[in-house]
This record gives structure tokens, sequence and C-alpha cells, in this order.
């Protein structure tokens, strides 16, 4: 069996590094391809670790591997990392009233600066635990950049980065503990560009081909696609240029986003060959000319019960963040500055399991504490959830899980400068450093149990009997903010 106190001792120990990886990683706040310095620092951790770091892969300059092999054979570990931040979310760090530290700069609102900190953290405890109890096997911990509207590890995915790992586990900074046990959408989206020509609007309009109209007809298009796609699908869209501001011009040029998804990838394929075909017909009847450039697409998740019981056990053994009386203070008047939602209870589960969520319910006294220190009890669902993630695309590869710890106070909501400023506090440290000993401890669990695997990949074998279907075309390339890399 593991030994618990390895795992508790050896945090305590690497915990100070952690804290400046992660506050690092914080103050840099950079953008999805363009995370240079938070890369870097990840790099030289896992080198000063003895980790085996190789960069620039995938075709992506921000995209790394470290990887540590013990001894002769075993079994291959995965580890998630992610770094990234969004754009415009720049908030003083514990600071309880929106304090923009450069205002319109980056921020890490979904938490990344924990997030990749946390994997690395389990990565270097399982490496020295493989090493100190001689225990065959190899640890790999990815540098997935550009988690935010790009979603890198779908071309890590099209390059078999994953391909090597028996199994794969990440986590996510929340406002709940919990094993992630649900059904996320695939989505696809891309810009459309039209190409017409100019020519003065009262004068000689038959002179031009409007840009602006055909982004308009293929808005008219595809609200009349919307009555022809399954209840569970979606299509947004959002107008990156509309040709200019002089409306006795005729637009030469337009540019418009769009997204679809649905319940699994080959669904979303089918939705996005259609906008696509709604493009063509709003080009051809204005004769204007359409490229399109492809952004993101990533696959639904494949859930994996075996690993999530394991997890749920571990997480259970480890225990969730325990928060001191001014943590608990600082959640509540961080909740004070947005509208906390009444009733709404933690925990994914709650909406499917009426036990569980009188259990929740009661633990969470109403859904009213600041800080949520239970863990949810697990229920598995195939449920499907209305947003996506690229890990999506690790799960069709590999047997793969996913926990939740609490970083945020109750509710707090997504991609806000509430997270941000969270996100460098003591609760957001104390999130991390448990998602590390969580995974640290499963994964050891699995290197001393190798049957636990092979019921794993063969549940992994019967969700995924389709087989792995990339959304991403083999002519797509990342897609940087700004320009190229």
């Amino acid at each position: 069996m593991k030994d618990i106190e390895f795992i508790i001792e050896g945090m305590e120990r690497i915990r100070p590094e952690m804290m400046k990886v992660r506050d690092a990683i914080f103050n840099y706040a950079e953008l999805p391809y363009k995370e240079t310095k938070s890369a870097e620092i990840l790099c030289e951790t896992l080198t000063k670790h003895g980790f085996d770091v190789k960069r620039g892969l995938a075709e992506i300059p921000t995209c790394f591997t470290g990887e540590d092999q013990y001894g002769e054979g075993g079994m291959t570990m995965g580890l998630l990392g992610e770094f990234d931040a969004l754009d415009g979310l720049s908030q003083e760090a514990g600071c309880t009233v929106q304090n923009p530290v450069e205002e319109n700069a980056p921020g890490h609102g979904c938490g990344h600066c924990c997030l990749g900190t946390g994997a690395l953290a389990a990565a270097i405890l399982v490496k020295e635990y493989l090493e100190t109890h001689q225990i065959p096997g190899k640890v790999i911990y990815y540098g997935c950049p550009a988690e935010e509207g790009a979603g890198a590890k779908q071309f890590m995915a099209r390059a078999g980065l994953f391909d090597v790992c028996d199994f794969i586990y990440t986590w996510h900074p929340s406002s709940k503990n919990e094993v992630d046990a649900m059904h996320s959408n695939a989505i696809m989206g891309a810009n459309f560009y039209f190409k017409g020509r100019t020519a003065h609007a009262g004068a000689t309009p038959h002179l031009g081909r409007s840009a602006l109209d055909a982004a308009e007809l293929m808005s008219v298009g595809c609200n009349y696609l919307r009555e022809h796609m399954i209840p569970e699908a979606r299509l947004h869209y959002a107008y990156i240029n509309a040709g200019g501001t002089a409306p006795n011009v005729v637009q030469d040029r337009a540019v418009v986003r769009y997204e679809v998804r649905a319940p699994y990838v080959r669904q979303t394929k089918e939705l996005y060959d259609r906008v696509v075909k709604v493009a063509q017909g709003a080009a051809m009847m204005t004769e204007t000319k359409l490229s399109k450039r492809f952004i993101d697409g990533c696959s639904n998740t494949v859930p994996n019960k075996t690993l999530e019981t394991l997890f749920w056990k571990n997480f259970n053994e480890v225990g969730v963040p325990a928060h001191t009386p001014e943590e608990v203070e600082f959640a509540k008047k961080m909740i004070a500055s947005y509208e906390m939602t009444k009733n709404k209870l933690p925990g994914d589960a709650c909406d499917e399991d009426a036990e569980i969520a009188e259990w929740v319910d009661k633990a969470s006294e109403h859904g009213t504490v600041p800080l949520n220190d239970f863990l949810v009890p697990y229920h598995f669902s195939t449920k499907e959830r209305p947003g996506s993630t690229d890990v999506g695309d690790v799960s069709w590869l590999v047997p793969t899980a996913q926990i939740n710890v609490v970083t945020f106070p109750s509710n707090s909501p997504g991609h806000s400068w509430q997270n941000v400023s969270c996100g460098h506090t003591s609760i957001g440290h104390k999130g991390l450093l448990t998602a590390g000993k969580v995974i640290a401890a499963t994964a050891i669990d699995l290197y001393e149990n190798p049957q636990i695997i092979a019921d794993a990949k063969a549940e992994f074998d019967k969700r995924a009997a389709g087989g792995y279907y990339c959304p991403v075309p083999e002519d797509a390339v990342p897609t940087v903010v700004g320009g190229q890399f």
C-alpha cells in the first residue's frame, strides 16, 4: 500500500518552491500560445527535479513535456498542466474589489496558474515515490498551452503525444470539491472571411459587392438552420470585423466567427459542415469571395468510472482543503461582490441524484457556506454538460480522469476578476497542494495495482469503441492572439 505520509511530507518539502512557481505564472499572466515565461519556469523546475524536458512539441513553441523513467518497463502516467491566462482580466491579488493591475491586461480567471503548478507538484511526488520504493514506471508532465479558446491538446493529440500513456490524470480549480464525472460537449469553430468590392453606396451601389451583406445572410441562414439540428446542439457567433463604420460605402470585408457544439464530435462535424455550406451560399448570393480559418475544436469527454472511483477514494483519504477563519471571512467579502446563486448546490451530481442533493444541501447549509469544505459524493454519469474542454480529445486516446478542487469561494463566477484575485491567495494555494496530493496518491495506487489499469483500459475500449476522430483539420494550425508565432 502507498505511504500517504510520504506524499504529505514530500508536498510540505516542495511547497515553498511550488508557491514561487504559482506566483510567477500568476504575475506573467500570458495569453494562449504566448506563455513563454510561464512555460520556461515550469521547464526549469522539471529539469531541476531530474525530468528530461522536450520543448516545441506539436509545432507549438510553448508546448513541452517533462519525462522521467525509473527502472525498466512499468506503466506510464500522464499529467496535464495548463498555464495560460484570459484577456482583460487583470486583477490585484487578494483584493475583494475589482482593481486591475493593468487595464485590459490578461489575468488568470480560470486558475491555470494553480492548475499547472498542482500537476507539477504531483509529477515530482510520483517520481520521487517510484525512485524511493523502487517501482518501475514513467511519469510524463504535459505542458499544455492555450486551453482558453484555442485548445492546444487537440493539436498535441493529432501529433500523437498522448499515445504512449497508460492513464492520464488532471484537475481544475473550482468552487467545489468533486470527481468530475460528467460528459462535456464537443465543439468546432472557425472564422469566415468575406471579401467583396467597395463602391459609393449612394451613387454607384450596383458596382459594389457587399461582404457585410454576405455576413448578414450567413446569420440568416444559420438562424434557419437552428430549427434543423438536434435539441442538444448549440450554435454561437460573433462579428469580428463588420467592414467599417461608413454606411455610405459598400463594405468590401467582413469577418464572422461561428462555433458549433453537440454531445459527440461526429455530430459536431456534421453541423459544422452545414454551417460552412451556409457561408458558401451567402458568398454565392452576394458574389463575394469566401475563405475560412479553423480556430478551435475539441471532442466530447469519455468518462472512466474505474479511474474516477479510485480518484474519489483517494480524495476522501487525503481530505479537502482546510480553511482558516480569516480565509472564510475573505470569501464572505468576495461573495458580496457578486450575486451568489441561492439554492444552487455545489456538484454536478446534485442535478441527477436526489439523495446526493439532500446530503450536499445539508453539508453546504442550503448552498450558503462561503467556502465548500466537503467532498461531493461520487456519482457516475454520462449526462451531457453544456461546456467543452480539450481534455475530451485526450480522453478518446487514453483512460483519463479529472477532479475539481476548491480554490474559489462558493458559486464564484467563472472567468471573473474574483477568480483571478483568489488564485494568488492561500485559498488557491491550498487547493493546488490538495490536488497534487490527491493525484499523486491515486497514481501511486495504479502503479502498485496494475489490475486497476487493466480494468480501466477494458472500460475505455468499450466507451471509445468508435475510435478517435480528431476535430482539427489536417491543414489547421494553432491560432495565436495578435498574429503568428
